[in-house]
């Protein structure tokens, strides 16, 4: 036993400690009332090295709204200092990040291999695709995208009973390299569609007469440094000439609206657009399969975290889309049945009014293609561990959002048929 929990504890502090180990550092929320509030944090971000948990950026905090942000530990004083010097309210969301993280890894599961309720890392990701394909050939067929910036192999899965030309649904998780609760949906979904495929009759006719690609990992190189250097990574890992700094955010990489608004030119930035739209492989990959595959292709669902919300375009202007009131229905009907099983409340509506504005989004560009059902869904939490969910929050929210998307899917099949 005690040589088991040695080897668990070595596996856990090599999956996040080898770069930063984030002691002492805090999460710090702040409710913002007006634009001389917006200003004063302006002032701080140009001062300090702050990282925005939400929104993105300074650049997109708007009156009457919540900033999630991370401090330092050595910048922890003098923030607070400046916080109640400007008499803005705030509270700590987390008072050591370190320890948070730490107990990320609370599920009592302890298997080696790859395991529906704990975060796995990419290696493990990688192998599953294989093994789940080969052990459900008549349900799922495993195809290369592209690689990513670093050579690894983007792999799609396309899960759905073999038959002709049936109409798609596209979803992708693990954009935002840091949101791990992304990916552990993608593959929870593709677990749940060949499990219940023949014993359940929503599933069964879902998959009978669509096909769901799956990209369970698009940011694949980011995901990686988040396991072995730094765990709040959020980019792509593509160097950039003339710049030291590393990676372009790779929703704000597509040609809609493309570093317009909510997106920075700075490579340094978390939102960099990158210099040109589609810049990114990863992002071109994606946007190439879509492109090639715009006949059958009718949602287009990406998976981000965190916030509890569902939206839809536009949120690169604060225009809507010819079927916005079809699209709000749906959402509004959609969030209801996401929290018939834990009481989880979402909010809906465009993304530009309902979160911030942001260029370059695929769900924009997914809609400007012309796939009319396109969706943004931000799982748990509203902030109590933000990105550092725990793993025990897997389950719970898998399965509601299971409940989410089947429901969108069978909206989709009763409107095409």
């Amino acid at each position: 036993m005690l040589a088991f929990l040695i080897l668990v504890t070595v596996a856990l502090s090599s999956a996040h400690h080898s770069g930063e180990h984030f002691e002492g550092e805090k999460v710090f929320r702040v409710n913002v009332e007006d634009e001389n509030q917006i200003s004063v944090l302006r002032e701080l971000a140009s001062t300090k090295q702050i990282d925005f948990w939400k929104p993105d950026s300074v650049t997109q905090i708007r009156p009457h709204s919540i900033v999630d942000f991370r401090v330092k530990a050595e910048d922890i004083l003098a923030v607070e200092d400046f916080l109640e010097q400007n008499e803005l309210q705030y509270e700590v969301l987390i008072s050591n990040l370190r320890s948070v993280l730490e107990a990320q890894f609370d599920s009592q599961v302890r298997a080696t291999g790859h395991n529906y309720k704990k975060y796995n890392n990419w290696e493990t990701i990688e192998a599953w695709t294989e093994q789940i394909t080969s052990e459900n050939p008549d349900l799922i067929s495993r195809s290369t995208i592209g690689t990513t910036f670093e050579g690894r192999t983007m792999y799609l899965l396309k899960v759905g009973k073999a038959g002709l030309n049936k109409p798609a649904i596209f979803m992708d998780c693990g954009f935002h390299a840091r949101e791990w609760i992304s990916p552990a949906f993608c593959q929870w979904f593709v677990r749940e569609a060949v499990r219940t495929y023949g014993h359940e009759i929503h599933m069964t006719e879902l998959l009978d007469k669509l096909d769901f690609y799956v990209l369970p990992v698009v940011n694949i190189d980011g995901y990686v440094y988040t396991w072995t250097k730094n765990r709040m990574w959020r980019k792509t890992r593509s160097t950039h000439a003339g710049s030291t700094c590393i990676g372009t955010d790779p929703n704000r990489n597509f040609d809609a609206g493309w570093c317009s608004i909510g997106a920075s030119k700075n490579p340094c930035d978390e939102t960099y657009c990158g210099p040109t739209a589609e810049s990114e492989k990863e992002t071109k990959a994606l946007a190439d399969f879509i492109r090639n595959n715009l006949s059958s292709i009718k949602a287009y669902l990406t998976i981000h975290s965190y916030s509890q919300m569902m939206l839809y375009p536009y949120s690169y202007a604060d225009k809507v889309g010819e079927n916005n009131v079809e699209l709000n229905t749906l959402a509004k009907a959609t969030v209801k049945e996401l929290a018939t099983l834990h009481g989880t409340k979402y909010t809906y509506g465009p993304g530009a009014t309902t979160i911030y504005p942001a260029a370059g989004g695929s769900d924009d560009w997914a809609y400007d293609q012309g796939i009319k059902y396109s969706f943004t869904f931000e799982l748990r939490d509203k902030g109590r561990y933000g990105f550092a969910l725990p793993e025990s929050q897997i389950q719970p929210t898998c399965e509601e959002t299971m409940l989410a998307i089947k429901y969108v899917a069978n909206y989709l099949l009763e409107h095409l048929y």
